[in-house]
């Protein structure tokens, strides 16, 4: 058994010097003339012995694509080919999860980075409230706030880095509904507009619309400003170029106080169970081409968290064949609409801080509305 523990440990290290989060230029622009068949997990059997070129006319179908020139078209299709192969390659490292095409498999690494995800750095403020130690003996073995009314649907970012505003707006959400009994859609396009908070410990990070933030600092905001707005008088345009159009007078959820919870999954249960659903951060290296099942990566990055999502839920039994053995995984709200992953949601393993699932996890309570 050691041997094989061996084994496996060296081939993933093997394919970690092969694999990187995103393409080259070079390996962008070569083999565009290779018309092997692809044989890479797909959404159905039939599609595994696909051309390329199948493969890409069955993703413009699907996700209404289109491009203006031939140019842009066949530049488009050659990062197709070079995202199939990275699919291939997260497949190969996540053998728990099914990746293959996704929405985003026409775009480059730093478009899909400057484009969907949006977390500005990794530390959380040296000055940030702990949250306090909770008693962990007898934890539900799973457990899912969208079965208690607490999770509201799940939303969609768009070309817009504001993934840190629906993480933040999603705890409130949360914590409302926990405080209320109602569960109200709350606005993110006001943090977008209006949320310009900045870490007083690190010059120039502040909340910057579509290019970035943090679920801390976006509390912060709240805090100050009083609350936020319903989406639906303040709704979501994926766009930051407008003015703060905020109005006291609207406020449907306040923030009562936020605190940070340390780097321990039991913690983290107990307080999702107590708290509601968490702001989290994560490194989202495997999220571009993920579509369903438990992913448990067997390399990825615990520092570089850069994609702010909700943590709702956990369970006690996703597969997950690193040790050939099912595994417990958290349950994820995403903000790229329901046609990415599981109906929008993400399940990860739980307890090997795996992509540092568990290295930025916020919890927030909800002040009482007069």
């Amino acid at each position: 058994m050691e041997r094989l523990t061996v084994i496996a440990l060296s081939f993933a290290i093997l394919l970690s010097a092969t694999v990187g989060y995103g393409e080259s230029s070079d390996q962008i622009n070569g083999a565009e003339d290779d018309d092997l068949l692809i044989r890479q997990v797909v959404s159905g059997a039939d599609d595994r012995l696909l051309t390329a070129e199948q493969h890409f006319q069955n993703f413009k179908l699907k996700f209404g694509k289109t491009y203006a020139t031939d140019e842009e078209h066949d530049y488009r299709f050659r990062i197709f080919k070079a995202n199939l192969r990275k699919a291939k390659r997260h497949q190969k490292l996540d053998p728990g999860a099914v990746h293959g095409v996704t929405q985003f498999s026409d775009l480059t690494e730093d478009e899909f980075r400057k484009n969907f995800v949006g977390v500005n750095r990794l530390r959380l403020p040296a000055d940030a409230q702990k949250a306090p130690i909770l008693p962990t003996d007898n934890l539900a073995s799973d457990f899912d706030w969208r079965d208690h009314g607490a999770v509201t649907p799940v939303k969609n970012q768009g070309s817009c880095g504001s993934c840190w505003s629906f993480s933040a707006v999603g705890a409130l959400e949360g914590a409302n509904f926990l405080s209320t009994g109602q569960l109200v859609s709350l606005s993110e396009q006001q943090l977008v507009d209006c949320d310009h908070e900045c870490d007083p410990e690190e010059a120039g990070a502040c909340d910057a619309g579509c290019n970035g933030g943090l679920m801390n600092s976006a509390f912060e905001y709240i805090l100050k400003a009083g609350g936020l707005e319903r989406e639906e008088d303040y709704p979501y345009t994926g766009k930051d170029r407008g003015p703060c159009k905020f109005q006291n007078a609207k406020i449907a959820a306040s923030v009562s106080n936020f605190s940070v919870i340390s780097l321990d999954a039991d913690q983290i249960a107990a307080n999702l169970l107590k708290n509601g659903p968490l702001a989290i951060g994560i490194n989202a290296a495997f999220m571009q081409t993920y579509m369903k099942g438990v992913s448990c990566p067997y390399i990825c990055s615990k520092r570089n968290l850069n994609h702010g999502v909700l943590l709702v839920g956990y369970g006690s039994a996703g597969y997950a064949p690193i040790r050939f053995k099912e595994k417990p995984y958290w349950i994820i709200k995403n903000s790229w609409g329901e046609n990415w992953g599981e109906n929008g949601y993400y399940l990860i393993c739980k307890g090997k801080n795996i992509c540092g699932v568990e290295s930025m996890v916020s919890s927030v309570a909800a002040a009482t509305q007069n």
